[in-house]
């Protein structure tokens, strides 16, 4: 039954640090991406509905970088649920893991709040 365990608990750490890689690809690839496309609308002109409502390059790169940053945050919580819960149950971890939640959820209510200009609760 111990080797059997000693697998399961290396198996969800590196389901964990996986997880970690994906949130950080995530935010790198999302923030290049988000400077392709910012270079882009300066190529073309902007379309009819684009110039009545007073088209922003800025707001646009502003948007997807931070929105990049919401999934990689996700992400990231999810690694840190994995990893504290699977392979480090204690009190300590846990409070731990509470903080960084804590800390993360108003992270991205604030990114929310700069890309839609509400909170997250506020109906549309």
């Amino acid at each position: 039954m111990e080797p059997l365990i000693h697998n399961i608990v290396q198996l969800l750490e590196l389901v964990g640090v996986g997880f970690e890689i994906l949130g950080a690809a995530i935010i790198c690839s999302g923030v290049l991406l988000a400077f392709v496309r910012y270079g882009r609308l300066f190529r073309k002109p902007p379309d009819e509905a684009e110039a009545q409502v007073g088209f922003n390059p800025y707001r646009r790169l502003k948007t997807d970088i931070g929105l990049s940053l919401l999934l990689g945050l996700e992400v990231f919580v999810a690694a840190d649920i994995i990893r504290t819960v699977a392979l480090e149950p204690n009190f300590i971890s846990l409070g731990v893991l509470g903080l960084l939640v804590l800390i993360r959820t108003f992270v991205s209510w604030t990114l929310v709040l700069e890309i839609e200009g509400r909170w997250p609760w506020q109906a549309v």
